[in-house]
């Protein structure tokens, strides 16, 4: 689902997420569905308005996995 060359674009995190989609740098937005309902529904429409796809993950942990981190995350985006 990310490949070797958008691990050095990636970024993890709400936050993190929050500023590439505002800021429309978000080439792809990865949510995990087990994570709180308002973060998905923040996150989902901060990607619609900058036209960056969504991806979903099943849990935080595989997420976290993918991202090359030992703990869960609950979003992630890869920077343009």
């Amino acid at each position: 689902m990310i490949s070797e060359v958008e691990k050095s674009r990636l970024h993890t995190g709400f936050k993190q997420a929050v500023r590439a989609l505002s800021d429309k740098n978000a080439e792809k937005l990865i949510i995990a569905e087990d994570c709180e309902d308002r973060i998905k529904d923040e996150l989902s429409s901060l990607a619609q308005n900058s036209g960056a796809p969504v991806t979903y993950v099943p849990t935080m942990k595989e997420l976290g996995a993918m991202c090359g981190i030992e703990v869960g995350a609950s979003c992630a985006v890869v920077l343009k």
